[in-house]
Parts: structure tokens; C-alpha cells; sequence
């Protein structure tokens, strides 16, 4: 899930903070400017955090930059810059699309074990959902800091939708009932997109639901008859749910953040439903914190302190956020009441009593490996979006 990040309002500076190590290096180090860069909307989860560290820690940051931009365009960047040996970009916050690529083509840092001195055990902090998309997404380049069950879950405005589908045929036949109004984006750049486009094989029952190219005949036929009635693929998720809340489109792919968020935002109506399709399996969601390799040494070592910070108790707790990425925290022993009391309010009011038993009752399942999930996502913009993506 992705964007929306021009309607979500930024989030503030606080408190606390992290020990300094120049020590370790025998020197005392200047303080550094960090660079970050967004593309995957995590820092409406994660920059509260991030600046109390730097508050925290004067004589360790000096100055942090933020930007953002869409994840398919960041590996060619980082590739540029590498060549030519100037790496302006400090540490990426990313989904797993941006991530695979850059394992893909070696653009990461390793950080475990080259590092495990200074980084918390994975094994010892995270969620089991976390730790297993670390482990198989994070291939030790990159650092899991947010999670969610995620999806996929169809949204739909009851007044317009009529009966929801259970099953994927009866999703199928209300699309050819009402063509142009069902909806989601391009996988690649969108949360959504790519939990539909990986959680289809287990709800069709395919042959091999890890294996995009041998093992999903049945679910890559299921998505070129289903684009016969969808009108067009945006680019990423906020334009599903701009439509959908204007009334253009009466159902979409959705998560669980991407449920409740725009519902607190009143980008959605809050009295939209949702449900899921027989077989239904969930998809789990990790975001993730990497260092472009060619960044400069002292910055490493400042970059882990501020990795091992974001991820303690205290940290995690804010990342309920305002269901953004439901829940949020990827590490346990973190339960809302330790979230901050608008986070707490804002869930018990747009949060979904049915979503602890989807959680209690159905599977988990980690993401593709980075080779696949990256020829999953080119296999889908050749097969499926040519011509359709906006």
C-alpha cells in the first residue's frame, strides 16, 4: 500500500534516542546529514521515530532530508548513482517491490551478519510474520520495520455493489454484470495490487502458488478474463481509492491499512464493507529499512543506531499510526494500548472486529522470493497492464 502520502498529514518530533558509538571507532564523529528516501509511504509510519532519534542525538545527525518517490523508478536511480560513485541517497524505506529489485541487482548494503553487532537478533524481536518476510524479502540487505497480515480483502459500497461475490467465479460474473467497476492498480507500486496478484493462486487453487511463471496458469487466464471489465490500472493504490469514494468504481482490492486509513481520512465512506473469496488466504505486508551501498562509513554507523531505534517497543508503538499499515508494529510485545491515544481511539472506531478472526482462521503467506516476485510484477505489466496502465 502505497501513497496517499499528499493527504496524510506529517508527523511530529519527539522524544528519546540512542547511544552514540563514535567511541567504537576510536573517534569522536562529527555529526552527519542523513538523506531518506520514501517509496513505499512508510514515512506516515516511521518519521516520528526517526526525528526523535535525530532530537535525541545532535551529536550524532545534524540534519535529515526526506523526499519520496514511486518504487519502480528507484532502482535505476540508485544504479546511476553507484556507477558513478556519488550516492546521495542514505537509506531507503521501501515495500518489497523496490527491495527485490535491489537484491535483485546488488544495490544493497549487507547488513546481517556483516553487521549483527550492531543491529538487534531478529530472531529474538519480531512477529513471526515479520521474521519470515525478513528472512526471505531481507536476504540480510534490508531491515523489517513495519507489518501487516495485510490482504487481499475486496472493499465494496454495499448501496451500489449489491450481494458481494464469495468465490472467485462470482467475482468474475459480477464484473461482466458491471463492467468499469471493479478496480485495482498496478501491482508493482501498489500494496493491494500485488497482495491480489499473489494471494489469487491459493484462492484458485493453482498449481504451484510460489511460482509465478510455471506454477499460476490458472491465475494469470483468471486476470486477463477479469481485465476484460476493468477500464484501466492506475498507477498506484490512492487512485483505486479517490474512485471508489467518489462513486466511479463500486468495488476495489484493498488491505487492511488500506481499509481503514482512508476511512479515517473520509477519503472513503466509512460505512463501505468488506470481504474475501473462498480459499482466501492472507498475504502478509513488511516494510523495510535499506542503506544504498556507497554510503560513506561514519553515516553506516550512525544509519544503525537509527535502524536499531526505530525498532524498539517504544518506537514500534507509534506505528499504529491511524491504521495506516494495520497494525503496524513488526516486533512483538507491543500491544495498542502502548500506542498513542489518538492511534487507540481512531482504531477502536474505524478498526474491524472481524479482521481478528480473518487473522485467527486463515493461513499466512510471506511474499515471493526477489527473483520471482520481480518476474511476477514484469510478467503482469506485459501480460496484463500493456496498454491498460495509467
Amino acid at each position: 500500500m502505497r501513497k496517499l502520502t499528499t493527504t496524510r498529514r506529517s508527523v511530529l518530533a519527539g522524544m528519546s534516542g540512542a547511544a552514540v558509538i563514535g567511541a567504537t571507532q576510536g573517534f569522536a564523529q562529527s555529526p552527519v546529514v542523513l538523506n531518506i528516501i520514501d517509496v513505499a509511504g512508510q514515512l506516515q509510519l516511521t518519521q516520528e521515530a526517526i526525528e526523535r532519534f535525530r532530537n535525541q542525538n545532535p551529536n550524532l545527525v545534524s540534519r535529515i532530508t526526506f523526499s519520496r518517490a514511486p518504487s519502480p523508478e528507484l532502482p535505476a536511480k540508485l544504479k546511476a548513482m553507484q556507477a558513478a560513485g556519488r550516492v546521495d541517497i542514505d537509506l531507503v524505506l521501501t515495500g518489497p517491490g523496490a527491495l527485490s529489485d535491489g537484491v535483485e541487482q546488488g544495490l544493497w548494503m549487507e547488513l546481517l551478519p556483516a553487521h549483527a553487532d550492531a543491529l538487534p537478533k531478529p530472531e529474538a524481536i519480531y512477529l513471526d510474520g515479520a521474521l519470515r518476510m525478513h528472512q526471505q524479502m531481507g536476504r540480510g540487505q534490508g531491515m523489517a520495520v513495519v507489518y501487516s497480515p495485510s490482504g487481499p480483502i475486496l472493499q465494496y459500497a454495499p448501496e451500489r455493489a449489491g450481494k458481494p461475490p464469495k468465490t472467485a467465479a462470482e467475482l468474475l460474473d459480477w464484473t461482466r454484470q458491471k463492467p468499469n467497476k471493479f478496480f485495482y492498480a498496478r501491482p508493482v507500486n501498489s500494496g493491494p495490487g500485488w497482495t491480489f496478484l499473489m494471494g489469487l493462486p491459493y484462492i484458485l487453487k493453482d498449481k504451484d502458488p510460489k511460482d509465478p511463471m510455471q506454477g499460476w496458469d490458472k491465475t494469470w487466464e483468471y486476470l486477463k478474463e477479469l481485465g476484460k471489465n476493468i477500464e484501466y490500472y492506475p498507477g498506484g493504490t490512492a487512485a483505486t481509492m479517490k474512485e471508489f469514494g467518489e462513486g466511479a468504481r463500486d468495488m476495489i482490492v484493498s488491505t487492511c491499512g488500506w481499509d481503514i486509513n482512508p476511512r479515517v481520512l473520509g477519503v472513503v465512506p466509512k460505512a463501505c464493507e468488506i470481504t474475501t473469496l473462498e480459499g482466501f488466504h492472507w498475504v502478509v505486508d513488511t516494510q523495510f529499512m535499506c542503506i544504498p551501498k556507497g554510503v560513506p562509513k561514519e553515516k553506516v554507523n550512525v544509519l544503525l543506531q537509527l535502524m536499531s531505534f526505530v525498532l524498539k517497543p517504544e518506537q514500534q508503538a507509534l506505528t499504529y499510526d491511524k491504521g495506516y499499515f494495520y497494525p503496524g508494529p513488526a516486533v512483538k510485545g507491543v500491544p495498542l494500548s502502548m500506542a498513542p491515544k489518538e492511534s487507540q481511539d481512531i482504531i477502536k472506531e474505524f478498526g474491524r472486529p472481524e479482521y481478528d478472526k480473518l487473522i485467527a482462521e486463515h493461513p499466512l503467506e510471506v511474499h515471493l522470493t526477489p527473483q520471482r516476485l520481480v518476474a511476477a510484477f514484469r510478467r503482469w505489466d506485459q501480460e496484463i497492464g500493456t496498454q491498460k496502465t495509467k
